[in-house]
């Protein structure tokens, strides 16, 4: 089976809100379970620095943001969780991507028009205060997914015209330097559009309108009662369609508890009562995701291990692939251009297969990550080309292989199949240049 890559980040400029969580954490996690898939997670902090000049809030939202996707159930031995700023690689192919896209498809940037769009209304010149990161964010972002090769990237609606633009990137860089770059596509989950705040509008730290994901209970239930509601008062029907209140509690409800919930609301429920009733709903999923978050966020140095050990990994993929770029676009050692192919290739930590001959005569292998750590044993063949055989058909079939070779190789935990499926699908990648 195929192995698709989702790839998706937050940027680190606030507090994580309900909105982050319903239209990225979670359905993010969930994807990170399906054995068919590999997970890219990024803490955006090049992206924080277009709109915050205060570091220490960067340096607080990262440590937020990064609790707050694994309290919520993220496995970074299963998946590439890294911080943007870690891989120096993604801002040199942002370089690359604005030497190949036209200035036009920027001008139509959503965040660009509307800061343009209010200058020109006030009278002002169109540029006024905007910065050149604001103009070249979907750019930056664009190197963010094609880095990586994400045949996924979970947005928001608002954020679709973002994954286009990566496709113009990738297809234009395509069109000029060969066939390097997968086209990513928008996932976006159908059932949730974007999440309302309190007075209705989209939910955003820029509106001051959202809800804090681990916000305590007094303050969860204090801010749902600030909600914006109409006038209709109980015993009176009430519209679902344009209730900010309603819409939170489909986006954590099923099926049938927002049916039901649809029908008190035909039934002239009152808001008091449908504002404790989506309190309770929220709360009996982020409860014990708080407690986790709250952990977490007592020992700062764990996550800082974990984002170090995610850039190993990033950079893994990340480094081989743009060593092929630089040599694409021509950045290249000065002996090619004389007709040299034997240019030394940039030396990168790549997991690794280890053969050897044990006392019992008998030949084994295994795989082990860049630090050495014991990933697949294999149990003991009578010949070396058996061995290889094995090793080959690991590499060319991945995660299907580690259950076809069966008692070939010695039972691994979850984890470790996890990591082993991870290292086997950067060889992979290192081996065919993407």
């Amino acid at each position: 089976m195929a192995t698709t890559r989702f790839l998706t980040g937050i940027t680190t400029s606030g507090t994580p809100h309900l909105g982050n969580y319903v239209g990225s954490i979670r359905p993010s996690v969930r994807a990170s379970l399906a054995a068919d898939v590999q997970s890219y997670y990024f803490l955006a902090d090049y992206h924080a620095l277009i709109k915050v000049d205060d570091p220490a809030r960067i340096q607080r939202s990262t440590l937020e943001i990064a609790a707050s996707w694994l309290a919520c159930g993220l496995d970074p031995e299963r998946v590439v969780f890294y911080r943007q700023s870690d891989v120096p690689e993604i801002p040199e192919l942002t370089w690359f991507f604005s030497c190949v896209l036209g200035k036009g498809v920027l001008n139509r940037a959503h965040a660009y028009k509307a800061a343009v769009d209010k200058n020109t209304a006030v009278g002002t010149d169109p540029d006024a205060d905007v910065n050149v990161g604001l103009f070249m964010y979907p750019v930056l972002m664009g190197a963010d997914i094609l880095m990586f090769n994400a045949h996924k990237v979970p947005v928001g609606r608002d954020q679709i015209q973002h994954i286009e633009m990566a496709r113009d990137m990738g297809a234009s860089f395509n069109h000029r330097y060969g066939e390097h770059f997968v086209l990513p596509e928008a996932a976006v989950e159908e059932s949730v559009e974007l999440l309302p705040g309190l007075d209705g509008r989209k939910m955003s730290k820029s509106y001051d309108n959202h809800i804090p994901l681990f916000a305590s209970r007094e303050q969860l239930r204090k801010l749902i009662a600030g909600i914006v509601t109409d006038s209709r008062a109980p015993g009176e029907p009430k519209r679902t369609e344009g209730s900010a209140l309603f819409q939170i509690y489909q986006a954590f409800a099923s099926a049938e508890e927002t049916a039901a919930f649809a029908q008190a609301f035909a039934d002239g429920i009152a808001w008091g009562d449908a504002k404790q009733r989506l309190f309770e709903r929220i709360d009996v999923e982020i409860a014990p995701l708080r407690a986790r978050y709250e952990d977490l966020m007592a020992h700062p140095e764990r996550i800082e291990a974990i984002l170090q050990k995610g850039a190993v990994k990033a950079r893994s993929v990340a480094t081989p692939f743009m060593h092929t770029l630089r040599h694409a676009v021509g950045l290249r050692p000065l002996g090619d251009a004389t007709g040299n192919t034997k240019a030394k290739a940039v030396r990168v930590a790549l997991p690794s297969f280890k053969q050897y001959r044990e006392a019992d005569g008998r030949f084994y292998f295994k795989l082990v990550d860049p630090q050495g750590k014991l990933l697949v044993q294999s149990q003991g063949f009578t010949s070396p080309k058996e061995a290889g055989q094995a090793i080959a058909r690991l590499q060319n079939e991945g995660a299907p292989a580690l259950d076809a070779l069966g008692t070939q190789l010695q039972p691994v935990s979850t984890q470790d199949r996890a990591a082993a499926i991870q290292a086997l699908t950067v060889l992979a990648q290192a081996a065919a240049g993407t």
